[in-house]
């Protein structure tokens, strides 16, 4: 069989800086979107054309932070707990024998200015840098089956984790609430997902975690209480 190379037509520009804690699916996360730079020779108005009219997008991407990891026939779904294998074709996992995912997003815009043509997107689960290898717009019609069934993921993750801000992570809130308006509720949103390994939730010590977001290192700690967000640490 023949193999196949392709090059991307664009990049992610996203609050995800790393892949931990991004949600598992777009739409979790109120405040998490971001934009698609078209790449050139593919960043010309012509070529987005009518796009407008679409209210969602189908984004294809690459695994890129996990390719070098090659694919794997059985996977550890987090929805699962992180303890039940399945079949790799039964998941959304990174592992796969081509490391390509997709993602329907909302198509909030478009921007053509100069030499640049950028979608603004919607709330997305692609980490910062993602190159994106072709787009497609939604059709409701024929995509949207509301009596499909999911297997072991038919409903969205529950968000049930209690969040709270430290006195001192309230006063950097507090210096963000110009440039970040929505930054509090943002962060609150990400960690009631509870991003945590599944493999670690079961523990009962207390225990700190950091990941990048936007321009903050946001350290939290876990207790019988729920999540203290401790500090958010500029770059």
């Amino acid at each position: 069989m023949s193999e196949f190379s392709f090059a991307p037509i664009g990049t992610i520009h996203s609050p995800w800086k790393e892949k931990f804690a991004v949600p598992r699916q777009p739409g979790l996360i109120q405040d998490g979107g971001g934009e698609l730079h078209l790449l050139p020779p593919y960043n010309q108005p012509e070529a987005v054309r009518g796009l407008e009219g679409f209210s969602h997008l189908w984004v294809l991407f690459v695994f890129h932070q996990t390719m070098e990891g090659g694919w794997r026939p059985t996977v550890r779904p987090p929805r699962l707990g992180g303890n039940a294998r399945m079949g790799v074709f039964a998941t959304r996992s990174t592992f796969r024998p081509n490391p390509i995912g997709m993602s329907l997003v909302e198509l909030k815009g478009i921007r053509c200015d100069k030499q640049q043509v950028i979608l603004e997107l919607g709330s997305l689960d692609l980490v910062d840098g993602t190159p994106v290898v072709d787009i497609k717009p939604y059709l409701p019609f024929a995509e949207s089956v509301p009596d499909a069934q999911a297997g072991f993921a038919q409903h969205a993750p529950e968000a049930s984790m209690a969040v709270r801000f430290s006195p001192e992570a309230q006063q950097q809130l507090a210096q963000q609430q110009q440039r970040y308006p929505h930054l509090e509720r943002f962060i609150a949103q990400v960690l009631a997902q509870d991003p945590r390994p599944a493999y670690r939730k079961a523990e009962s010590e207390s225990r700190e975690y950091a990941v990048w977001l936007l321009d903050f290192n946001v350290r939290w700690r876990v207790d019988s209480y729920g999540t203290e967000v401790i500090a958010l640490d500029p770059r």
